[in-house]
């Protein structure tokens, strides 16, 4: 169980207009409130209720947002990975905008992993609290990258290099890295690295791009469904642009 990977926040002060209620959280995950461990695991295993977890972290001043689950058509989804994302009820740092989300990587950001032993949803909060104390460092680093203007050369080159990190060989991406450059949201009009990295993420992580096929056909790219590869790829995303601001 981490925390690092299910908590964000929004430019919003004031939150209560996104969160969830728990049957949504149910309608959308409901391996969230399952009410015991899957039967191909051992007797060491301790189960943790999700929804005590969510539970406890409500009650101590965070809302959920968004929830989600991977879906498989052998797995039972009462047992499925599972993710929530969730805001502090009243957010103090304000970002101009991050409306399609921030995951940042363990590299530029503690992870708080618990073992399912025991009573553990003390300790799964204090690490919330943590978490949540270091928003002030990230909306720095993100108010340095909006400063920071590219060139549109250097915007080609992160496109390069971004999309490289979700098609590692060239001959099979099919598509042209300038085209991860093209805005969907009028948000993202922009040429400094907070709107070039924005406008990379959506692409790569929502998909929809036009690409060739290994076999010339013409197809879109898809989307991410996959829980662990979304974190994956955002924080590499987010390391990308770090470097970059480091340069």
């Amino acid at each position: 169980m981490t925390t690092t990977s299910e908590l964000s926040f929004h430019s919003h002060a004031n939150v209560f207009d996104r969160a969830l209620s728990l049957e949504a959280v149910r309608s959308r995950a409901p391996a969230v409130f399952a009410t015991a461990a899957a039967d191909r695991l051992s007797a060491k295993y301790a189960f943790i209720p999700t929804a005590q977890v969510l539970s406890g972290l409500m009650s101590a001043g965070f809302l959920p947002v968004e929830a989600r689950q991977a879906s498989s058509r052998r797995a039972n989804p009462l047992h499925a990975r599972h993710v929530i994302r969730l805001r502090r009820r009243y957010e103090t740092v304000s970002l101009k905008d991050t409306s399609n989300g921030l995951i940042v990587s363990r590299a530029a950001f503690p992870g708080y992993c618990v073992s399912h032993r025991g009573n553990v949803l003390d300790e799964v909060i204090a690490g919330a609290l943590k978490v949540a104390e270091r928003f002030e460092s990230l909306a720095v680093q993100v108010e340095r990258m909006e400063q920071r203007r590219l060139l549109k050369d250097e915007q080609l080159a992160f496109a390069e290099r971004a999309l490289a990190l979700r098609f590692p060989d060239p001959a099979q991406s099919g598509m042209e890295p300038l085209q991860l450059l093209s805005c969907r949201r009028p948000e993202d009009v922009g040429d400094d690295l907070w709107r070039v990295y924005n406008r990379c993420q959506e692409h790569l992580l929502r998909g929809g791009l036009s690409r060739r096929s290994a076999t010339g056909r013409l197809t879109r790219t898809r989307g991410i469904s996959s829980i662990r590869r979304d974190v994956q790829l955002n924080g590499q995303l987010w390391d990308l642009a770090a470097q970059v601001l480091a340069a």
